[in-house]
């Protein structure tokens, strides 16, 4: 029995919030993977705020040309899962999760898909896995501007710590009181 107009119906409208509210969407021919095997994806995927999912091409077409995204449309040959990533979510992390499975798993194949509004081909997602995740890019960028003001305080640290020097040599000299004069 297959799905009803109204089940397609419910699909189409799903896959196409989807892909109005995803930041990035990475399509891949799933030819071989295992029940097992996607779930295991689809953790790995959530990690980093993304979402795994099978969809006939023809529905997904259809929530493509709804969603405005038709630049999908193209990689929608085949096999085809569909990887979404949430607003909040990292591409990048997205991206090396599927680089990583395909790696330890020999399977999903990057087609395409969209990066923002601009389409992306395999070559760019794999690219796209080879970058630092945005939260080791955020620590790199603290730790370039953490180290101007490290010394700053260093220098600061030794100009007091200079000062202070001088003032017990100029004590120690007996050029400054170090007890009150009564006069």
């Amino acid at each position: 029995m297959g799905l009803t107009r109204e089940d397609k119906e419910k699909i189409v409208a799903e896959v196409a919030e989807q892909l109005a509210e995803s930041q990035a969407v990475f399509a891949v021919d799933y030819r071989g993977i295992t029940v097992a095997q996607a779930q295991e994806l689809r953790t790995k995927l959530a990690e980093a705020g993304a979402r795994f999912r099978v969809t006939k091409n023809t529905l997904a077409r259809l929530a493509s040309d709804r969603a405005g995204r038709e630049e999908l449309k193209s990689v929608l040959e085949g096999p085809t899962a569909l990887t979404f990533v949430s607003p909040d979510g990292d591409p990048v992390l997205a991206a090396k999760a599927i680089a990583a499975f395909r790696r330890e798993h020999e399977l999903l194949e990057p087609k395409g898909g969209l990066l923002g509004e601009t389409a992306v081909d395999a070559d760019e997602i794999k690219r796209l896995a080879a970058l630092p995740a945005r939260d080791q890019l955020i620590g790199q960028l603290v730790g370039l501007v953490a180290m101007p003001l490290t010394g700053v305080a260093r220098s600061l640290g030794q100009l007091v710590g200079g000062l202070a020097i001088q003032l017990e040599q100029i004590r120690e000299r007996g050029l400054v009181g170090g007890e009150e004069q009564s006069g």
